[in-house]
């Protein structure tokens, strides 16, 4: 295939990525919105939307690994490739994360909340920017946002660690709370994992430009 025909099926793969992590940060969005609201509807939404992030991430996949097939990329090209289809994997596990949340704020609904919710949105938010940033730097190749990004994850900990305490406080105080915080403990979890992937988003974009591996240690969240 001519030179002008291969740049052209990267960047269609390319702009999907976009298209799939637009995806997982609305579901995230939405996903935490629906807890706050106690909003069953939003809640469910999230949940139907899963599989179409799904679909499109597996999309994604099978035509980068068609690219390679028949096209043979070498050296930076390969790098592309290759991590398309990482950060693809790392923007399908981010829309599983929402949906779980989903299905948290779906379990609270018929309970009183425990606390109003200020620390898990603001997570939320982060996570979010944090995303929506690091695919800009991905399409940008711009590895000095990523490096600035990946040091954001430090704050998305630090709220975590807040809301554990906070949450185990009043777990502590109320025994009759322990199942609710516990649900709040895993909405904050999967966020911070979320934080984690998006790490890993820019780490993927700094070894596809450089061809040598971040000095930061990888991320693997559960």
């Amino acid at each position: 295939m001519p030179r002008e025909g291969f740049e052209r099926q990267l960047r269609a793969i390319q702009h999907e990525i976009l298209t799939l992590g637009s995806m997982s940060a609305v579901a995230v969005e939405r996903s935490v919105t629906a807890l706050r609201r106690r909003d069953a509807a939003l809640a469910e939404t999230v949940v139907e939307n899963d599989g179409p992030i799904d679909t499109l991430a597996y999309d994604i996949e099978e035509r980068a690994l068609l690219i390679i097939a028949t096209q043979q990329p070498l050296a930076g090209d390969l790098r592309i490739v290759a991590s398309v289809i990482a950060i693809a994997g790392e923007l399908e596990r981010i829309g599983d994360y929402a949906e779980g949340i989903a299905k948290l704020a779906l379990l609270n609904l018929d309970e009183p909340p425990i606390k109003p919710l200020i620390d898990i949105p603001r997570m939320a938010e982060l996570s979010i920017d944090m995303l929506r940033r690091s695919l800009d730097a991905f399409i940008d190749r711009d590895t000095l946002t990523a490096h600035e990004i990946w040091r954001e994850d430090d704050v998305i900990d630090d709220l975590q660690d807040q809301v554990y305490r906070e949450i185990l406080t009043y777990m502590a105080e109320d025994p009759q709370k322990i199942t609710r915080g516990t649900r709040l403990l895993w909405v904050a979890h999967n966020l911070e994992r979320i934080a984690d992937r998006v790490t890993n988003i820019c780490e993927r974009t700094i070894f596809m430009v450089t061809g040598e591996r971040s000095q930061y240690i990888t991320r693997t969240p559960g």
